[in-house]
């Protein structure tokens, strides 16, 4: 079972991927996990990759598409895989598709996990965290037994630069941007499922499931 997993930042794709990759037994490959480990290994892609990003420049579709390849031919895969934070492009999805009709396989799902964007800024926004120990809060979902003030070690908690409000809205209008070619894509494919992310994790979960059961 070849599964995408597309969702915005705060939609809980990573909780949700970590539960498939379990249940299902299939590898949950992280686009930044594959660029660390191809680096480490110091695959002659891993090295070029390497380069880019030590100039702080973007890593080519091509050398992206390459170490997704290399990483989709290991053993673990061959029984399928779950890819979050990849394919980005339409280019990329296309290469995808490419690389597994060359081995005569598919998509067969591109899980679209949906959050209404307001939500979605709630979420990023209510973020706090401890900057003496690291601990992470919630104003909402998870909050300090005394307001402000982390459990561990009673330092005053902090909003992170990239968790206010601003930043955030700027950021899930790039990612709404880049994401809706990718959906229309996968629809046309008739592999996209989109399934209610603005629950309880272990109802997103059920409602995964149902989906993959019908395979």
């Amino acid at each position: 079972m070849n599964i995408i997993l597309i969702g915005l930042p705060g939609a809980g794709k990573g909780t949700q991927a970590e539960k498939i990759s379990e249940t299902y037994n299939i590898p949950h490959i992280s686009t930044g996990d594959m660029f660390r480990q191809a680096m480490q290994d110091e695959t002659p892609l891993g090295k070029e990759a390497k380069a880019y990003m030590d100039k702080g420049d973007l890593v080519p579709d091509v050398v992206t598409v390459g170490i997704v390849k290399d990483r989709l031919e290991q053993e673990d895969c061959k029984d399928g895989f779950l890819l979050d934070g990849f394919p980005r492009t339409i280019a990329q999805a296309e290469a995808l598709n490419e690389i597994l009709q060359n081995k005569e396989d598919k998509i067969d799902f591109a899980i679209h996990v949906n959050v209404p964007k307001e939500n979605l800024i709630e979420r990023l926004t209510g973020r706090r965290i401890c900057p003496t120990c690291g601990a992470t809060y919630h104003v909402t979902y998870n909050p300090p037994k005394e307001e402000g003030l982390c459990d561990r070690d009673s330092s005053k908690l902090i909003q992170r630069d990239d968790d206010r409000k601003e930043t955030v809205e700027n950021r899930l209008a790039v990612n709404i941007e880049q994401t809706q070619p990718l959906l229309d894509f996968y629809e046309a494919e008739n592999a996209l499922v989109t399934v209610n992310g603005n629950q309880q994790i272990e109802e997103v979960f059920a409602e995964i499931q149902k989906v993959l059961s019908g395979k």
